[in-house]
């Protein structure tokens, strides 16, 4: 796995864990509304993740892009629609989120490596 991959994801793991044992309720429900709002409804968990991504992209969070061009990989997004998603992004966010659709396309390639 890309270390690029593993890094990210083992930071992220070891830090929920942490924020979790903390055992914040707030926190714990906000974890829980994230996790509840990305469920398959009337928009399919693909849609979503790809507008959790423009919406990622546009507030310029770049843990929040990695997480889901992640998931937007495993549900089946291909480089052609993260890539057109990642232009609205950056059309509304203005030139500021460029540095982030670097990073993006860095990040998308190694999940592609990781793939084969």
């Amino acid at each position: 796995m890309s270390d690029l991959i593993q890094d990210f994801n083992d930071y992220r793991s070891k830090m929920n864990e942490k924020l979790l044992a903390d055992n914040n309720k707030i926190v714990k429900r906000i974890f829980n509304l994230d996790t509840n709002a990305y469920a398959e409804g009337t928009l399919d968990v693909k849609t979503k993740e790809l507008l959790g991504l423009v919406a990622s992209a546009v507030l310029r969070c770049d843990d929040c892009v990695k997480y889901h061009l992640e998931t937007s990989y495993k549900e089946g997004v291909s480089k052609e629609e993260m890539m057109e998603a990642m232009g609205i992004a950056t059309l509304v966010g203005g030139t500021i989120v460029i540095p982030h659709l670097r990073r993006a396309y860095e990040f998308w390639e190694a999940l592609e490596e990781q793939g084969k």
